[in-house]
């Protein structure tokens, strides 16, 4: 069973230079996951911190389900991210140096139903590194162009 829910951040790739990439898990209560199942995610400026050995998922809005009862959860809360310790670990170390940070790339449903999200160490493109990335896409396409003619 292919997934229909496949949240992408675009500006996540083009101010970052992703290095590694990794999938989680993530922690939702029972409207948040109805509303990611309505595809209302945006995952724009998302960003992973560490808290107390933990990853969390900061400024992801997932919009208020509209046939809630009488609770609700906060759209912009934080959410906690479950990968290996060992992963935790190396991010954690990664993370400490200067220039990385993590940011999350993709929001998807796996075939098991539980929703995931692809996150990215990465470090953050300067002016140049962003014009030449858009070149580099422009003549790929171009010559993709090209061939099919």
């Amino acid at each position: 069973m292919a997934s229909k829910i496949d949240i992408r951040n675009k500006k996540g790739s083009h101010d970052y230079e992703f290095i590694e990439k990794f999938t989680a898990g993530i922690v939702l209560s029972g409207t948040e996951i109805k509303s990611v199942r309505l595809g209302k995610v945006s995952l724009v400026d998302c960003f992973c911190a560490f808290r107390n050995g933990e990853l969390w998922l900061r400024n992801m809005n997932i919009a208020e389900y509209s046939n809630r009862g009488y609770v609700n959860h906060d759209p912009t809360q934080e959410r906690k991210l479950l990968l290996n310790r060992k992963e935790l670990n190396k991010l954690e170390r990664k993370v400490k140096e200067r220039g990385y940070t993590i940011v999350a790339t993709r929001m998807f449903l796996a075939d098991s139903g539980y929703a995931k999200v692809n996150i990215a160490l990465a470090r953050g493109k300067k002016e140049y590194d962003k014009r030449a990335s858009i070149i580099k896409r422009d003549t790929k396409r171009a010559d993709e162009r090209l061939r099919n003619l």
